[in-house]
């Protein structure tokens, strides 16, 4: 099966009825500050990077690796998906498949642009790489996040303890083939 590393890169913008999905620009790195040092965002993830740190760290155009796209509202980024191999992953059932990551800005919030671009993400991938499962992971305690993995048709494969939370693990097998 082919890797999702080896795929052709960036591939055409992704259109959904309100977004576009693509590969980021040097134009997205203050919505990425703004991403990587929100406190509601990463409220599950570990706590918010220090501004001053991302200002100096970050490249002039940021995550730019395949799998990685950008979500675009009206010509501004408001999330980031990624799509990546779950390699050394703690848990066995997620090991080697795709993993799906998702970051918002608080402002896209409530207005179901997360499921519309991680749908489109998700179709995406089924294309490129038919058969793939893909795996998510989330604090239990993050209900916005349980109810999209419900929507996108994760179901729990597991729940553990790591950085002092529960987890979730989910899993969305592959379509099946259309006859």
């Amino acid at each position: 099966m082919e890797n999702l590393e080896s795929l052709a890169w960036p591939p055409a913008p992704i259109r959904t009825e309100r977004l576009v999905l693509r590969e980021a620009r040097a134009d997205d790195r203050a919505a990425f500050v703004e991403l990587l040092s929100s406190p509601e965002v990463n409220a599950y993830l570990g706590g918010p990077r220090p501004r001053h740190e991302l200002e100096q760290e970050l490249a002039a155009v940021p995550e730019q690796w395949p799998g990685s796209f950008v979500v675009e509202l009206d010509g501004a980024m408001i999330g980031h998906i990624l799509l990546r191999r779950a390699t050394g992953h703690r848990r066995p059932a997620a090991a080697g498949k795709a993993d799906l990551g998702y970051l918002f800005l608080p402002s896209a919030w409530g207005s179901g642009y997360a499921t519309e671009a991680c749908a489109a993400a998700l179709d995406w991938l089924a294309g490129e790489l038919p058969g793939e499962p893909v795996v998510l992971t989330t604090q239990s305690a993050n209900a916005a996040s349980m109810r999209l993995a419900a929507k996108l048709g994760f179901a729990e494969v597991e729940r553990f303890e790591a950085w002092d939370s529960e987890q979730w693990l989910g899993l969305r097998p592959p379509a099946a083939p259309a006859v």
